[in-house]
């Protein structure tokens, strides 16, 4: 174990990395760092009663990074977001990463995201910043979306594309996603250029699916703690159905294209699934199967995903667009899907 007492500069420690720094035991608890930003040093304590609630861990505001964090990277972090003072409270092994959980105080939780979100995404890294995070060993509720997030693509321009119309379609998808043009709008709008199209393009796209990496195992991991999971999606019911099947979720809920004589009418049926929608789907489904609401988390990559994110007790933005990580609780940046896993007590 490193020094308990003796403050350690930077400068000697730059090119470790918190595992290798700390050699913290994965049964410890209780073990603060305080970290010193004006003279760029570290020191380790211990809690003699380790079983006593502090104020940190009562606070529940927890950071969370992975073990392979760089010090030098870890120090700027902490000097970002203004966190001086961390207490241990577990390390996770899951899906093949260490992450290291710590209790810490902020002056304003936004501003620390805000600022944790910026610097992450520069250096590539994942972390989050959490309060009263759901825990894995409880049951709860994830919703995803569907396109660009439990899979690689949109489909509309998937489906665009072998009709002709992709750039046309691709166009106003982005100013969709980007929150310019209300969603059911540029829904219809996009639909509408799909008339006259073989059905078989549909089946072309979705027997060719790229799932999200992580998406299986994140799935895997949650099931077998008594998880739901579920989609909500601005897509459609072709390619969530698919999705539902084989992953064997719980739900999918997405639009209905209208198909007349093995060709696309250019017409949504029934209500069409948007921003709202998909926050309704989601309360939906944690009365149905009884989830507490502290335990429901709700993951998307565009602006139609924000009321649903703002819904759960959890929102995730997914190698999102700038105006979705400015309003989410936390993020995956760059990583697979299942770096969920880690964001969850």
């Amino acid at each position: 174990m490193t020094n308990l007492n003796a403050p350690i500069l930077l400068s000697d420690i730059k090119d470790k990395n918190l595992a290798q720094w700390s050699a913290i035991d994965p049964q410890a608890t209780g073990l603060s760092i305080q970290y010193n930003a004006q003279q760029s040093s570290f020191q380790l304590k211990v809690n003699d009663t380790p079983n006593e609630q502090t104020s940190l861990a009562m606070a529940n505001i927890e950071l969370v990074v992975f073990s392979d964090i760089n010090m030098a990277t870890f120090a700027a972090l902490l000097s970002e977001c203004d966190i001086s003072e961390l207490q241990l409270n577990a390390i996770n092994k899951r899906n093949n990463l260490t992450s290291y959980r710590f209790f810490v105080k902020v002056n304003n939780l936004k501003r620390a995201r805000e600022r944790l979100v910026s610097y992450a995404t520069k250096q590539q890294i994942e972390v989050a910043l959490l309060k009263n995070a759901p825990k894995l060993n409880q049951p709860g509720l994830l919703m995803m979306d569907m396109d660009s997030t439990t899979i690689e693509i949109e489909c509309i321009d998937e489906i665009a594309a072998l009709a002709g119309v992709g750039e046309e379609i691709a166009a106003v998808t982005e100013l969709a996603m980007q929150g310019q043009l209300d969603f059911s709008e540029s829904l219809h709008q996009r639909v509408g250029k799909l008339a006259n199209a073989p059905e078989k393009i549909l089946a072309d796209v979705a027997k060719n699916l790229p799932l999200m990496t992580g998406l299986e195992s994140l799935v895997s991991a949650l099931k077998e703690h008594q998880w739901r999971v579920a989609i909500a999606s601005g897509g459609f019911t072709y390619f969530a159905d698919h999705l539902a099947e084989i992953l064997q979720l719980d739900a999918a809920f997405a639009n209905v294209l209208e198909i007349e004589n093995n060709t696309l009418t250019g017409k949504v049926l029934g209500e069409v699934i948007d921003a709202q929608a998909k926050a309704e789907c989601l309360t939906q489904l944690q009365s149905e199967y009884n989830i507490a609401s502290t335990q429901t988390v709700a993951m998307g990559d565009g602006a139609n995903d924000l009321v649903m994110m703002a819904a759960a007790h959890l929102g995730i933005a997914f190698h999102a667009k700038p105006l979705v990580l400015a309003q989410a609780d936390s993020c995956i940046t760059h990583s697979g899907l299942d770096c969920m896993l880690h964001w969850l007590a």
